[in-house]
């Protein structure tokens, strides 16, 4: 069966989700979280396109840009391979790390803009991991605040007011506000630890990183993975997602 075409934005502005395959985690530590956000600084510039928000997620991405030259596509090809080739050369493994098609969603209206700015913002806060867009250290909210380093600032500020420091107060404002926001988004399978607690687990109870659990010999694998499947409160899917290793993988053990 052919793909269905992506919902083309006439505003060239669109709501991307980049995940990681099988649902598997694509940040181990800030070095990573660092070298993505330079990936996007570098290829924005190559592609000129022109990047609103973003927040990074343990196992997921959320960008809200624009196109200009090129089409969103290869930016989002550009900056994933980029990325991909110095991962699996840092964490010593091999294969894919992202999700093959990224999703995305058109932002057609100046109102729905500012909803989607203010959801990916807001992610952190919907998982549960701080209480306020500002304790989240990987989201764009900083450069908006503070100062810019790769956000289109003054068009999304503008929106709020002519006046520089009226228009920060209520971006801020408007960021905090509860709401019922509904956008574009991927299902997480439920579980009664989180990914960080199951790798401090895994570092106490078996003695080596999740992600090096790949490298281990096969049998010794084979070993690792029961003894992760056979705890109550994880699945085969989160297993997967701090492992690096596909959910088949993590079952046939």
């Amino acid at each position: 069966m052919a793909r269905k075409s992506r919902e083309k934005s006439s505003s060239g502005i669109y709501h991307i989700i980049l995940r990681g395959i099988n649902r598997q985690s694509i940040f181990e530590d800030d070095e990573d979280r660092l070298k993505f956000i330079g990936d996007l600084a570098k290829y924005k510039e190559i592609s000129q396109c022109r990047i609103f928000a973003y927040c990074l997620m343990d196992n997921h991405v959320h960008l809200l840009l624009q196109e200009a030259q090129e089409p969103i596509s290869m930016m989002i090809q550009r900056v994933s391979s980029s990325y991909v080739i110095w991962y699996n050369r840092k964490h010593e493994r091999c294969g894919h790390l992202f999700q093959e098609r990224f999703k995305s969603e058109a932002v057609e209206t100046d109102s729905y803009f500012l909803i989607v700015l203010r959801y990916i913002h807001q992610n952190p806060i919907k998982a549960k991991i701080v209480n306020d867009v500002a304790a989240y250290k990987w989201s764009s909210y900083s450069e908006y605040v503070e100062n810019a380093q790769i956000v289109d600032k003054a068009y999304v500020l503008n929106m709020f007011s002519d006046h520089s420091n009226e228009a920060k107060g209520r971006f801020v404002q408007f960021l905090r506000e509860a709401n019922s926001d509904v956008c574009l988004e991927i299902p997480e399978a439920k579980t009664n630890v989180d990914d960080d607690t199951l790798r401090q687990r895994v570092r106490q109870q078996i003695g080596v990183d999740a992600i090096a659990i790949g490298n281990e010999e096969r049998e010794i694998q084979n070993h690792i993975l029961r003894e992760l499947k056979g705890m109550d409160d994880t699945n085969i899917r989160q297993i997967a997602r701090i492992t690096g290793l596909s959910s088949t993988r993590v079952w046939k053990a």
